[in-house]
């Protein structure tokens, strides 16, 4: 199983507010088969406890970390959102990327969407893509 794929992209968002944003992109994990829909509840723990926001548009919700026995197996999901969401400090996420990590694969993955992601053009190229598969073939060719 990829850990990114088209049925884990969510094109074109327009959640109310952060938990909404972290809700779908949860949801998109654990209809992968990736999470338990436990997990959801943990990433919004999480974010009540720390902002999952990166800075430049992006936000990496994840869950807490006794949320791991909810992991099934590594993913990330994307749900892009053009009109931003409030993330807080007036921080407007565009991108919100779901990661669950079995094991400790975690902090690599986020190292690696985290240094994508510092690219402005990188986001300008996820910002532009107009199907899930566009946006896959970008983010996978970047992290590779």
């Amino acid at each position: 199983m990829s850990i990114l794929s088209a049925n884990k992209v969510k094109l074109h968002a327009q959640p109310k507010d952060k938990f909404e944003a972290i809700r779908l992109a949860g949801q998109l994990l654990v209809d992968a088969g990736h999470a338990a829909p436990g997990y959801i509840d943990k990433m919004i723990e999480r974010e009540q406890t720390l902002s999952t926001y990166m800075g430049n548009g992006l936000a990496i919700p994840h869950g807490t970390q006794d949320s791991k026995p909810l992991i099934v197996s590594t993913g990330l999901s994307v749900v892009q959102i053009p009109g931003g969401v409030d993330f807080g400090d007036d921080e407007k996420a565009q991108i919100v990327i779901g990661i669950a990590a079995a094991g400790s694969e975690h902090l690599d993955i986020l190292t690696q969407v985290a240094m994508f992601f510092s690219e402005d053009e990188n986001i300008d190229r996820i910002m532009g893509a107009s199907t899930p598969e566009e946006l896959v073939d970008i983010l996978q060719g970047g992290m590779e």
